[in-house]
């Protein structure tokens, strides 16, 4: 049998397939090959009876890890997103599988003899061996133990003495990872309301894609729960996304109370060894829900009944780095494939699916009211030129300070929102006007005062903090904007006592950081949480009766069609942490701009409003979702080689607009941020109406690999998150 097997190995030189001979086996096999003088690991996505190459080497089989369903989804991904073969493959498989030696690294597991009674095997260890005694009957009442837990618990010299007398068993057992062990929650008997059991009924017995808009409190995720507990009763499996690994342990805990080990996560968080062993669950059938962030999309799962996709708006379900892919989009199809039904559930949906809905291309099933006895918390906008103008110089209104203590001498929580961590965004010298940079990436430094130190938020960089400017030598240094760290010491001068916690990338950026902190929170160690758009999303704490919004306007003025959307989106998804249990919320939202239409729609959480008013901007100045943006990113090491290779695409694609049609724009020029990572950043632009979109792509892709520069790299981005 004459075997096509595509070899772990990412470059576009040997994207394709590779004849091997070997014993049939299905598409979708794992294999070890030789390839050059390397052993590597293979996959075979395709067979045939003769090859046109003689003296094949041969494939050995190992195992079949990925299913002709995934197979599938990666000639989709392939053509949809232009991307390498080993490159979707390796979405479908966990680390551990691209190596040859076998995953399932055993330990010695010990258990009684169960051929005698245990009288008998008391009889054997002897009275006096009392520590012997308490080892034997722990493995006789848990059903056995792994040989070092038996050490640890009960001392060597006991354990061996067991295991001199034959009293236990060995055995190799792979002892198997499970995922936040710690996570308690308790299932609760929910009553459904006649909305809620409406779009129970109308998800679980339809088919296509429903779009959930619910506001914040709506009573969603029961929805969720419900939709995938009629799937299981019907012998299918469910995929449950969340935008953020922060909202993974909420989820995890709610889902684990209703459907106990039935469950596995997948996220980009877990160690190797935990990552195989939940994939392997959900492969061998053991675990019929995986729960995860985008990753989750490409479970291996069988007979799927459900994809729901909560926050669907988020834009991290875009993958802007290689594979570069939209998680909607795959989840779409691999709905179509199975005949799952797709969720896509948000309190401000993406204005692409809204519009969809509204077109009858998706089924629209609105939850307008809260589940709980109060409304949605009130909103109060207030103005920071007039706060300015009255004296305060603070970062908090008067208004706010004043909410945060009523709150706190209530003994309630209060959450405090700014879109920028850090210190200060950036240090400059009140001389000369010098900028602290970081040396491989064209943007300002942040300073971090806890470390004392510098900080690039592109490439991760540290630099020294400054005490006198490298430009002039003055010790006139100036801060400029406030982040989440400097927040925190300013509250803490006007509420000495109050217990903070902080939630943005330097809070998290170790294991299980996002827990420990969430956690906390939750069981009232701390009165305020302070965070980014990490606390904006999905969160539920029945005490936070406060949201405070700082610089809400601070994302408005981005050269970025989305900002007024995003604006609106982060505005609603905070101030629903208010006020979600049995006590009344309120909002306080701080900005230079009270009159914004953006803000005048989210204080009466109006969507619909704000979405007509949106789209029509849109149809008018043909930005997406009427037409598609795509962009053609250029890095190189040389920017005489980025200039070159640009130049040559944007003449390509000025021959493919005279070919197709106009596009609705088209340009050459730096990249906002010209320098990242130490490579020179070029890029040509485009807006392109959808009836010519899917002809013209595959060119673009064409000539984008026929340009590719010789010290960097070429992306193709369709409808990318940001244009920096």
């Amino acid at each position: 049998m004459i075997l096509q097997v595509i070899v772990d190995i990412s470059t576009n030189d040997i994207d394709r397939t590779f004849d091997y001979e070997g014993e049939d086996m299905p598409v979708g096999s794992r294999v070890s090959v030789e390839f050059g003088k390397k052993r590597l690991i293979g996959f075979v996505i395709g067979k045939s009876e003769k090859s046109e190459y003689g003296n094949l080497k041969e494939a050995k089989y190992i195992d079949t890890p990925i299913s002709s369903e995934q197979l599938e989804l990666m000639y989709f991904m392939r053509e949809a997103y232009h991307l390498r073969y080993i490159d979707v493959l390796r979405l479908f498989v966990p680390s551990k599988l691209r190596e040859e030696k076998d995953p399932e690294y055993t330990k010695k597991y010990l258990r009684i003899d169960d051929e005698r009674t245990l009288e008998e095997l008391v009889d054997v260890v002897g009275k006096a061996a009392k520590k012997q005694l308490e080892a034997l009957k722990y493995l006789a009442s848990n059903s056995g133990e792994f040989l070092s837990v038996m050490n640890i618990k009960f001392g060597v010299s006991a354990v061996n003495g067991l295991r001199d007398k034959g009293v236990v068993i060995e055995s190799a057992v792979h002892e198997r990872n499970t995922p936040m062990q710690t996570l308690k929650k308790q299932d609760k008997n929910i009553t459904l309301t006649p909305s809620q059991a409406k779009a129970v009924e109308k998800i679980a017995r339809g088919k296509g894609v429903f779009l959930l808009h619910g506001v914040t409190g709506s009573g969603k995720t029961e929805i969720y729960e419900r939709v995938i507990e009629y799937m299981l009763a019907d012998g299918k499996t469910a995929i449950m996304l969340v935008p953020e690994i922060s909202l993974t342990p909420q989820m995890l805990g709610l889902f684990r109370a209703r459907f106990g080990d039935r469950v596995a996560i997948l996220h980009s968080g877990l160690n190797a060894s935990e990552r195989y062993d939940e994939w392997k669950r959900l492969k061998d059938g053991e675990a019929k829900i995986a729960i995860g962030a985008r990753s989750a999309i490409f479970a291996p799962l069988e007979n799927l009944g459900v994809i729901i996709i909560d926050e669907e708006h988020d834009s991290s379900y875009l993958s802007e780095s290689n594979p570069r892919y939209d998680t909607k989009s795959v989840a779409k199809f691999r709905a179509h494939l199975s005949g799952a039904a797709l969720v896509l559930g948000s309190a401000t949906p993406d204005m692409e699916s809204y519009l969809a809905a509204g077109r009858g291309e998706y089924t629209l099933i609105t939850l307008p009211e809260r589940i709980s006895k109060h409304k949605l918390p009130e909103m109060e906008i207030v103005d920071m030129v007039q706060e300015f103008r009255s004296g305060n110089r603070s970062v908090f209104s008067m208004s706010l300070i004043e909410a945060i203590g009523d709150t706190l001498n209530r003994g309630e929580q209060a959450m405090l929102f700014l879109n920028r961590r850090g210190f200060a965004s950036f240090i400059k010298c009140k001389e000369c006007g010098y900028v602290a940079k970081c040396e491989d990436c064209d943007v300002s430094l942040t300073y971090h005062k806890e470390d004392n130190e510098l900080k690039c938020h592109y490439c991760g960089r540290r630099y020294h903090a400054l005490t006198k400017c490298t430009n002039c030598g003055s010790t006139q240094i100036k801060q400029g904007r406030i982040g989440t760290e400097k927040i925190v010491e300013e509250l803490k001068s006007f509420f000495p006592n109050v217990r903070t916690l902080r939630m943005d990338n330097d809070t998290t950026s170790r294991r299980d950081s996002y827990f420990k902190i969430l956690s906390a929170f939750g069981e009232h160690k701390a009165d305020m949480l302070v965070g980014t758009q990490m606390i904006a999303k999905g969160h539920d704490f029945s005490n936070v009766t406060l949201v405070g919004i700082l610089e809400a306007d601070a994302a408005l003025y981005f050269s970025d069609y989305r900002s007024s959307e995003r604006t609106f989106q982060l505005i609603t998804q905070v101030a629903g942490r208010a006020g979600r249990a049995e006590k009344q919320g309120r909002v306080i939202l701080q900005t230079y701009a009270p009159r914004h239409y953006v803000f005048q729609f989210a204080k009466t959480y109006d969507y619909a409003g704000f979405f007509k008013k949106e789209i029509n901007t849109r149809l008018v100045t043909k930005f997406p979702p009427y037409t598609k943006i795509v962009r053609v990113l250029v890095t190189s090491l040389e920017e005489q080689d980025a200039v070159d290779c640009t130049r040559n695409v944007y003449r390509s694609v000025q021959t493919l607009e005279k070919e197709y049609g106009k596009f609705v724009y088209l340009g050459a020029q730096k990249s906002p941020v010209t320098r990242m990572n130490g490579l020179i950043r070029y890029q040509v632009l485009m807006r392109i109406e959808p009836d010519i979109f899917g002809a013209v792509m595959p060119k673009i892709y064409q000539t984008a690999d026929e340009n590719r520069p010789k010290r960097g790299n070429i992306f193709v981005e369709i409808n990318p998150q940001s244009l920096i």
